[in-house]
């Protein structure tokens, strides 16, 4: 069964760090992009990072540059979402999703273009 499992999230205080990964079953991930996506109540989901299949680079949102640092890991088959210097407004549940291509990704690379989900795992910023 191919499959998207975020882990990683939970309840941290503003200016704390958390690491969310992305493990992939079934398939194997480094032949896929990924997009981390965000979602809060009441706002649309919104890409806040991005690595490529084909060379690896990657783009972030206005929002998490230099808080937040994408990465892979392909003999774990896991990608990973390094948030540093967390703030509340970065709460929300966040979403892995994959792209087979080897087009390269981008933040503007919208989540139609994704073809496989994870279910999600809330952060939350609080103290």
């Amino acid at each position: 069964q191919w499959q998207l499992v975020e882990s990683g999230g939970g309840l941290v205080q503003p200016g704390g760090s958390l690491r969310l990964s992305c493990a992939a079953s079934g398939f194997t991930l480094d032949y896929y992009a990924i997009g981390w996506f965000r979602q809060a109540p009441g706002k649309e989901r919104e890409g806040v990072a991005c690595i490529s299949s084909s060379d690896d680079s990657t783009d972030y949102a206005d929002s998490v540059k230099g808080r937040f640092t994408i990465s892979r890991d392909n003999a774990k088959n896991t990608v990973y979402l390094q948030m540093n210097s967390l703030k509340p407004e970065d709460t929300a549940v966040y979403y892995c999703a994959a792209r087979s291509s080897w087009d390269p990704v981008v933040i503007s690379t919208t989540e139609y273009e994704y073809d496989y989900w994870g279910q999600g795992t809330q952060v939350t910023v609080s103290s």
